[in-house]
């Protein structure tokens, strides 16, 4: 998996040091992402349906237990990023995987610039003052190899699928 630019060491340091601190409490450090989400895109709510409910709310949803489980999945996948930081091609095939689920739900590419704004407010939020300039610009190198490699999963479903 090409990265643009590959994280240094000391990116990578910054990166599992924040994370350590983010990852003990996923599903409350998710809720902060997610309520972000919907925050800047209300958009979004609708995606979400479990058993064919739709939420009312965005508040709605992000107490509904399947939605929870959401939570705790998205947190997984940053989880085996962070743990793959010196190999992010081992998680190719399952992002890609990963892109193509989310395109057939509905979710559009543009909609992970916002995803990706919102892990960064989640970081700054729960990390403070530690979350410095050179923290989130690793995060978002670290985001974009990611997105990148879910994007392929849009670009290999062929066309009706």
């Amino acid at each position: 998996m090409e990265s643009g630019m590959p994280l240094s060491g000391g990116q990578r340091a910054l990166i599992r040091e924040s994370w350590r601190r983010v990852s003990g409490s996923p599903v409350q450090h998710g809720l902060v992402l997610f309520t972000r989400l919907f925050d800047l895109d209300p958009d979004l709510l609708p995606l979400f349906q479990y058993n064919c409910k739709k939420f009312a709310s965005p508040q709605e949803c992000l107490s509904a237990p399947e939605f929870l489980d959401h939570i705790r999945k998205v947190m997984l996948v940053i989880d085996a990023a962070v743990s793959h930081l010196e190999n992010l091609s081992c998680l190719e095939e399952y992002l890609c995987n990963l892109g193509k689920k989310h395109q057939a739900v509905g979710v559009k590419v543009e909609s992970f610039s916002t995803v990706g704004e919102s892990l960064l407010y989640m970081l700054e939020k729960c990390l403070g003052a530690a979350f410095t300039p050179e923290m989130q610009e690793a995060w978002s190198k670290l985001y974009s190899a990611v997105v990148k490699a879910m994007q392929r999963g849009w670009e290999t479903l062929p066309e009706g699928d």
